[in-house]
């Protein structure tokens, strides 16, 4: 059930700007899912799951939707910064769940980026500029940062246009790999060939855990919430619609990249989608990989600006820091929380790997959705004054055992580095609650 929310105006009080329209909120869906991840990743998809890329991306486009009804709900109902920490909170009364939640949330925003910034200054830079890697993802990341400080509705007109460009991008992949297998060229085996030495359904699952990287992205949106005119209407359909094409386009390149290129070729390759075009021999290489620059970036920087958002409405919340709510004047952007998450990144992207990092992204979000979905059914009970979004209940059920199953394909280094994350997480809620207390308590106690 949709219909309009409170109404707001453009700018509350020294809140965030409500500059966001249904147009803007579905590219910065599409831009988000549309990242590094099947430009980067598709390779090591066939590396487990032979030419069946494009059923493991039709498990992750499943496993996705259904905690996307939870976001669609729970965003419209609750319609502020902090997504699944404000969920959390509302529906376990507990600072600490909702500080962690908020905090994987985070956590897996800037690791995510981390990842991106790897992915940018690697193989498809590579094809233009000879530079050390190390000093190009710093530099890398601080670009993004002025861009995200910069505001809010520059930032999303900088992504209609790099979500163009990769959209178009991704559209060519396929149309080439049309293009080889109508003129006999391709081997169309491929593109059902099963993974050697391994059941094929774990391999598939194996290889949807890795796809599922490219769909997340959705549940950033939840963070620009106050920043979203008429939320209840628009918010639904942005998002159910930005998955379904990044869905379908997917599983169209999940099918050509295995039948052009053989899965074993695509598994060895860093640029798998400029195997394809190579392939195809219509478009110089050089063309795609701006292109495939262009998405990696645009992934980067709505990801960060996710990861801000979230860190300004934590510490609104006395969850964090209250620094990091400070508001930039006259831009009106999480000036110190865009300082702050772009200083971690830089961190992460020095001495993580790209596979790693997104395998970790991917474990954090889960344990965020499944508090998210659980936190559906819980807060049901509770009623709004106004008309909102209403998942039928068995799609949250159903989504909490999709991330259980997604859990158990994890790694134990990957569980490592998120346990080292959150450990820090701890000991920043320790100190901020401790800060907390002190600055309550009277003079002269």
């Amino acid at each position: 059930m949709t219909s309009t929310a409170p109404t707001t105006s453009e700018t509350s009080g020294t809140g965030l700007r409500r500059a966001v329209t249904g147009p803007l909120l579905y590219l910065f869906i599409l831009g988000d899912v549309l990242g590094a991840g099947v430009y980067a990743l598709i390779g090591e998809m066939a590396g487990q799951a032979g030419g069946l890329v494009w059923l493991s991306f039709g498990v992750a486009l499943a496993m996705a939707l259904l905690t996307a009804f939870s976001y669609a709900e729970l965003v419209t109902k609750y319609p502020q910064a902090g997504g699944s920490a404000v969920f959390a909170e509302r529906a376990y009364r507990s600072p600490l769940v909702a500080f962690l939640v908020g905090f994987c949330m985070l956590a897996a925003g800037v690791v995510s980026a981390a990842g991106l910034a790897l992915a940018f200054t690697g193989e498809y830079l590579s094809a233009f500029l000879d530079v050390p890697q190390v000093p190009a993802t710093v530099v890398f990341l601080l670009v993004v940062a002025l861009v995200n400080a910069w505001g809010i509705k520059e930032s999303l007109w900088a992504n209609v246009g790099m979500t163009v460009v990769e959209s178009a991008g991704l559209v060519l992949v396929v149309a080439l790999g049309a293009w080889v297998i109508g003129r006999g060229d391709a081997d169309l085996g491929g593109a059902v060939a099963a993974p050697d030495g391994s059941c094929v359904w774990l391999a598939v699952l194996g290889s949807a855990l890795l796809a599922f990287y490219s769909f997340v992205g959705f549940e950033t949106s939840a963070n620009l919430a106050e920043e979203v005119r008429d939320v209840s209407r628009v918010y639904p359909r942005a998002l159910f619609g930005a998955l379904a094409t990044a869905g379908g386009m997917y599983v169209l390149l999940g099918f050509v990249a295995p039948a052009v290129v053989p899965p074993a070729e695509l598994a060895e390759s860093t640029g798998p989608l400029l195997e394809v075009v190579r392939a195809a021999g219509a478009v110089p290489p050089g063309l795609f990989a701006v292109v495939a620059l262009v998405a990696v970036a645009n992934g980067a920087l709505l990801t960060m600006i996710m990861a801000s958002r979230l860190a300004y409405g934590m510490a609104r919340q006395g969850l964090l820091p209250s620094v990091l709510g400070r508001v930039l004047p006259g831009r009106r952007t999480p000036g110190v929380a865009i300082a702050v998450t772009t200083a971690v990144a830089v961190v992460l992207a020095t001495t993580g790997e790209l596979v790693d990092l997104a395998s970790t992204v991917v474990l954090l979000l889960l344990f965020v959705f499944l508090s998210t979905n659980v936190a559906v059914l819980v807060l049901r009970r509770e009623r709004v004054e106004h008309d909102h979004f209403r998942s039928p209940t068995a799609v949250p059920v159903l989504a909490v055992v999709s991330c259980l199953v997604l859990l158990t394909q994890q790694e134990a280094g990957h569980w490592a580095l998120a346990g080292v994350l959150l450990a820090v997480g701890g000991v920043v809620y320790v100190v901020t609650r401790g800060v907390s207390r002190s600055s309550r308590r009277p003079a002269g106690r």
